[in-house]
């Protein structure tokens, strides 16, 4: 019984180790040895003439977004591309407010408004609003986020470039809800750095919701009931070999998620989101699919298991504490839960406080993937999402310090 649970408490570690720590360091030499070299941005010289540029549909689903949707309209006309070129697609989720009013109002012919009575959620929105779209290329975002000026021109060059591309993905920065200042903090651009080694090693997993466009020819509609529409939208462009690439220059702003609570339910959505999407993914976990398998393995399907093996780890520990070794892994596992909780209440943004505040993020995240494990086990997460409240929504306005702690989320 002790071998059993040395060999499965080493496991649980060495699987939690790997995924945040041996993953990134494995895909970062096999890039180095392997990657494509990310192709130069010349800048807009680069492209074709205006008059050859593809037609773009830009695809926004809304749910109650009557604070935000006149200044993304605004931003999304004022796009540093042909006026005739592209078009704006609002598709409005349910009549529960003026949203659809504030875009039937806007006085640009390029902005349509899809209007759907009843709330059933995005997937839905998005299969009925895609076939009413013109353009060649659906380049996708949400009611709350702001795209730089040249976000279309630099998401359109790769599928000029590669007629093999079949999506792109573009990066999100995620700002200061009071402030607007950017507060990309340590784990985002972990992720960001990811997706560009994943991008460079043709494994990128799926797209940010904020900003991706794919071929109108190779969208397909999606289940009704899917939690996240933009991971599966990408790893299904894998699915029938297209490539998909990433974009760091072609921009998109968003705020942080204005109170923590919201930020943990977005977690938990996602984590449900991702294991209902094993269902529809499966065939990409077989090793034909090379990098993308290895990348979807490493980072998501051992990622979204990780409260599984860091229980293991915990319960496996108690067993074991007759050895002084084990004694002192218990210490190191109760030590770091420990400061988590502390990580929660602390004040400044020193670097001490930062790599606090990082293993708090850690285990709050890993709660929050055990919650949305539950809410898909027991079919509790809708298709319909919960929209996050805006931060000029909030009659009490989160501290700034509150603020800084989800940088790291």
């Amino acid at each position: 019984m002790s071998t059993f649970l040395q060999i499965s408490m080493w496991t649980a570690v060495g699987l939690v180790f790997y995924c945040y720590v041996g993953y990134p360091i494995l895909l970062g030499v096999l890039v180095r040895l392997f990657g494509k070299t990310p192709k130069e941005n010349t800048g807009p010289s680069s492209l074709k003439n205006d008059q050859e540029l593809p037609f773009v549909s830009i695809i926004i689903a809304a749910y109650k977004e009557e604070s935000v949707i006149l200044q993304r309209l605004q931003n999304a006309v004022l796009m540093d591309y042909p006026a005739d070129r592209y078009e704006i697609l609002i598709g409005c989720d349910g009549n529960e407010d003026t949203t659809g009013e504030l875009v039937a109002g806007f006085d640009d012919s390029r902005v349509k408004l899809c209007q759907y009575p009843k709330r059933r959620g995005k997937p839905s929105v998005l299969n009925d609003t895609v076939p009413q779209a013109q353009g060649e290329i659906l380049a996708f975002s949400d009611a709350n986020t702001f795209w730089e000026p040249n976000a279309i021109r630099q998401l359109v060059r790769h599928f000029q470039e590669d007629q093999q591309v079949g999506g792109v993905c573009g990066q999100l920065r995620l700002t200061d809800p009071h402030t607007g200042e950017n507060v990309d903090g340590m784990y985002w651009k972990f992720e960001n750095i990811l997706k560009r080694w994943e991008g460079r090693f043709g494994s990128l997993l799926g797209f940010n919701g904020a900003i991706y466009a794919i071929r109108k020819e190779l969208w397909e509609p999606i289940p009704a009931n899917s939690i996240v529409d933009d991971f599966l939208i990408g790893m299904r462009l894998h699915l029938n070999r297209h490539k998909i690439v990433f974009d760091e220059t072609a921009i998109a702003n968003e705020e942080s998620a204005p109170t923590i609570g919201a930020e943990f339910h977005r977690r938990a959505r996602i984590g449900a989101g991702g294991f209902q999407s094993l269902c529809w993914l499966s065939p990409l976990l077989s090793p034909k699919y090379g990098g993308v398998c290895f990348a979807f393995w490493s980072h998501k399907v051992l990622r979204w298991l990780c409260p599984m093996f860091l229980a293991v780890a915990f319960i496996t520990n108690l067993g074991l504490l007759d050895s002084f070794v084990y004694q002192l892994t218990m210490l190191a596992q109760c030590g770091f839960y420990g400061v988590a909780i502390l990580g929660r209440y602390l004040q400044g943004a020193g670097k001490v406080t930062r790599l606090t505040r990082l293993t708090t993020m850690f285990t709050e995240m890993n709660l929050a993937l055990s919650v949305g494990f539950w809410r898909w086990a027991s079919n509790r997460q809708s298709g319909a999402w919960k929209r996050t409240a805006r931060s000029k929504e909030l009659t009490k306005p989160e501290t700034s310090e509150e603020t800084r702690e989800k940088e790291l989320v």
